[in-house]
């Protein structure tokens, strides 16, 4: 059972990772070889990850065949979207809040590796199946 505590450490936890990662490798390279990394050091330390997860869209009660892919999805309750790309725009805030809302999961972190620092460009979101966790 998820609590409001378990998933805010989680998120500090990929978020250090993140870090670590962008340390390593510095901006400049393709989303593809962060994201690549990233799950490397996740399932590292011992988390589960799943990898361009396919996102069911149901629309008039049936399932539509599109293919809507979220980046990571961690310990079933994270969604991460990663981007390295100059400027984040409105239209990435909507993606990941409209990924969480069809998977029903509590938080989702977008990060961009094109910066000089990770925990400038991150940006964590929660919604309302966050809200209705147990805070412990």
């Amino acid at each position: 059972m998820h609590t409001k505590k378990s998933i805010t450490q989680l998120s500090y936890q990929i978020t250090g990772l993140a870090i670590k990662v962008h340390r390593e490798l510095g901006p400049g390279l393709l989303e593809s070889v962060y994201e690549k990394c990233l799950k490397y050091e996740l399932e590292k330390n011992g988390f589960s990850v799943y990898q361009q997860m396919v996102i069911p869209v149901i629309y008039d009660n049936l399932v539509m065949d599109i293919d809507l892919r979220l980046d990571l999805l961690v310990n079933d309750c994270i969604v991460i979207e990663l981007k390295a790309i100059e400027n984040l725009l409105p239209v990435h805030e909507a993606q990941i809040l409209t990924y969480m809302k069809l998977l029903k999961k509590p938080q989702g972190l977008l990060i961009n590796f094109f910066t000089d620092n990770i925990t400038k460009s991150l940006k964590p979101f929660v919604n309302e199946y966050f809200s209705e966790l147990p805070d412990e």
